[in-house]
Parts: structure tokens; sequence; C-alpha cells
């Protein structure tokens, strides 16, 4: 059943969708601009743009149509399996390739592929993102655990939460890090201002990211980073917030200054327990020869 709101304009003068926008947070900007085209949106019952200049005392109604289901179907694409079991899949994930479906991205995902070529997935997180115990985001590159069944599943997601798992990063920052080592401490929440984004924000959920300097570069830092939680852009929010952002980041960075597809930010490093044999599993990915053409690059010019 579909949605519907209403809003009486006691507000100053200002486009329909930005005011859509920031009283329904949930959704995207974008989203609410289809919605206007569609005629989901009416104002004082008449069908309107996106750049409308809301009067006082207008009446807005919003129509919320019905999601379309997304559905995860088997794609023959060529993934890098770094080791499997009956439990449990590593995959070092290439740079640009979405974790599962969403509005947007409904093919071409990891989970896509590993439809594909792993037969068995674990169901926990549903149809859509079937075996994917933890994320990392569609620019960065690196090592991600995938359960093959539901009991692996949950014994790993408990590693995850009682920070037993390790993941560690190799990132290259703006800016000339002083500080040998570091930890940065501060929560996480959705940026009330852009809701694609996320920011250090009081009333966050807690955050933790170790940084260790490996190189300092005239302009630049390569970092070794290891996450104590899994918040959503965690490292990348939280290097920003100490201004030193990922280089190459589109969405939290400066103007692109170093040619690329998205941040220089890579996993290259996982352990966990594994949840069958309770040994200990260590895996360790190089970086991408287009990261590491990037470093020398820099260190030429350094």
């Amino acid at each position: 059943m579909s949605e519907s709101y209403t809003f009486t304009i006691k507000t100053e003068s200002e486009r329909l969708d930005k005011y859509l926008n920031t009283q329904l947070p949930d959704y995207s900007r974008s989203q609410i601009q289809q919605w206007i085209k569609e005629g989901n949106v009416l104002v004082n019952d008449q069908e309107s743009k996106a750049n409308y200049k809301t009067q006082h005392d207008d009446t807005i109604t919003v129509t919320v149509p019905e999601p379309v289901e997304i559905n995860a179907l088997p794609e023959n694409i060529d993934i890098d399996i770094v080791y499997q079991d009956e439990d449990v899949v590593v995959v070092n994930k290439k740079q640009g390739m979405v974790v599962h479906p969403s509005l947007g991205h409904a093919t071409g995902t990891l989970v896509n592929a590993l439809l594909y070529h792993v037969k068995d997935l674990s169901g926990i997180n549903g149809k859509i993102r079937p075996g994917i115990v933890h994320r990392i985001d569609k620019d960065t590159s690196g090592l991600l655990i995938v359960a093959k069944n539901d009991k692996a599943h949950e014994k790993l997601a408990e590693q995850l939460q009682e920070k037993t798992a390790r993941r560690e990063y190799i990132g290259l920052v703006h800016g000339v890090i002083p500080n040998d080592k570091g930890t940065i401490d501060a929560p996480i929440g959705r940026d009330p201002k852009n809701r694609k984004k996320y920011t250090v924000i009081e009333g966050g959920k807690p955050a933790v990211t170790h940084f260790e300097v490996i190189e300092r570069f005239a302009e630049y830092t390569l970092l070794k980073l290891q996450l104590e939680t899994g918040r959503t852009h965690q490292i990348r929010v939280h290097l920003a917030y100490i201004g030193h952002k990922m280089a190459g980041d589109p969405l939290y960075g400066p103007r692109k200054t170093l040619e690329g597809k998205g941040q220089f930010l890579h996993a290259a490093k996982l352990a966990f327990i594994h949840p069958s044999t309770e040994e200990l599993m260590e895996f360790e990915a190089p970086m991408p020869e287009v990261f590491e053409e990037m470093i020398n690059w820099v260190r030429l010019r350094s």
C-alpha cells in the first residue's frame, strides 16, 4: 500500500523539490524530482514542476509510489575468489563494483556474480543481499567475507559485532599527517544537509578508526587504516573530519585532484576465525595496479 503525505506551507518561498527534500529526508532529491515528473506530487490539487516556488498556505500532497521489487539474478561476471570452502567465500572486489542490488544498481553487482559462481549463499539478509556479511563502498577495492550458510553468517557477523575480526585498509589522503599513529573516535550519522553523505555528528553511532603512516609525500600521506567499527563510509568520513580527505573521493574529497575512478582506498587484509574449524584465517590482497601507479606518480613528484 502506497504512503501519502500532506504539507501546508508556512515557511518562506523555496523550490518545491528542495522543500520536500527537507520534509522527507529518507528520500533523495532526485527521487522526489522523479515523483514530481510522474504527477505524484500535487500543489493545491494541481501537478507542478520541481522548480515551482512555494507560496504561503500552499497545500502539497505527496503520494509515494509502491517500491519496485528488485530481483537479484545470477550474472556471469568475472570476480576474484581468493578462497572458498563449504562455509565461507573470500572475494577481492574490484573498484567500481557495487556489492548488492539497489535502486539504480539492479544488475552488475557482486551479489549477481556470486549467485552465478557460488551455488550456496546464506539467506539471513534476504534475496537482495544473500551471503553478504559486511560491505565495502562501490569505489573501494579489496577483501570481503561472504557466508555460504546461515550458521556461518551468524558466527561471522558476531565477530564483526564483537570486533574480533580484523579489517585493514590502505588509503591515500590529502595533506601531510604529522603523527605516525592515531585513533579517530567520533560518532557517525547521516548528514542532515545531504542524505547521500554521512558525517561526524552528535548522537551518531559510535565509530573508531585507527591509522598509521606508511609513507609521506609532498602533498599526500599513505596510510594503513584499521576499522574497529563498520559504519557506512567510516574511513572516508573520519579522515575528512580530521582534515585529510581521501584522494580521489568524489563525495567527501575536494575537486578531483588525481586521475582515477574514485577514492584511493583498498581493503588489503582480512582476518577472522573460521565459523566451523575455529582456525584463524588471514588473507591479503595486493593493491590494484591503478593504485600502485598513482602512488609511484605521487612519489616521483614529491
